[in-house]
């Protein structure tokens, strides 16, 4: 859905809606808007968990226009009104939403707890993967961690879906040790003697995860 690839890693700063013209209804934020010559209705309904649905109103007939949301309906007049349509919502993303720098909730947890820490900001390096992060000690320009979003099935065939990743480094004489406890993986894309790959999921304690994160930001000194 077109909404989804806009404010995936976006949270709503609710305290702008009204101001841009959200009406609270029904427990939910609602804008309407006529565009594209008003020949179309948009409406966006977003949730106070910050999910956001949107539909089209083809306002000749007062029906939903479909093909906007139908990636294979292509043709000039059908990605013009898109265009129009992702264009409002450009606008509503970059006013009344704040970008997280990542996808699940405890990746952005684990960024502001660095930041809060170490003043460290993740850097976006490769334009192939713009959502893989690195965190680099300043004083030696060494990694001491990474955060990826990756198929569950590169770390676990039996597994697959979404997921995100941190590479820590560690002592080589831990490595082996912490692979015994669940959430643990042999390091994902980096030397597996020194570094471990741990998913993100709550699987392990935001404070167990900035202890290794501490352990490995010494390692990279």
């Amino acid at each position: 859905m077109i909404e989804e690839s806009f404010f995936k890693q976006y949270v709503p700063n609710f305290a702008k809606f009204e101001q841009y013209g959200f009406v609270l209804q029904s427990g939910k934020y609602v804008f309407k808007t006529c565009f594209f010559q008003k020949q179309f209705e948009a409406v966006l309904e977003i949730s106070k968990q910050g999910t956001v649905q949107g539909k089209v109103f083809d306002l000749a007939n007062n029906e939903e226009y479909s093909p906007l949301h139908i990636e294979s309906w292509q043709g000039s007049f059908v990605n013009e009104v898109r265009s129009a349509y992702t264009e409002i919502l450009l606008d509503i993303r970059d006013t009344c939403f704040t970008r997280n720098y990542f996808i699940f909730a405890q990746s952005n947890r684990i960024v502001r707890l660095i930041q809060e820490k170490y003043a460290d900001e993740p850097l976006f390096l490769w334009e192939k993967y713009p959502n893989y992060g690195v965190f680099k000690n300043p004083d030696t320009n060494k990694w001491y961690a990474a955060i990826l979003n990756i198929d569950y099935s590169k770390i676990d065939k039996a597994k697959a879906g979404e997921i995100e990743i941190i590479d820590i480094k560690a002592d080589k004489k831990d490595v082996q040790e912490l692979l015994q406890q669940d959430g643990f993986y042999p390091a994902y894309h980096m030397n597996k003697k020194s570094w471990l790959t741990v998913i993100l999921n709550d699987s392990l304690s935001d404070s167990a995860l900035m202890e290794l994160i501490d352990k490995s930001h010494v390692l990279a000194r």
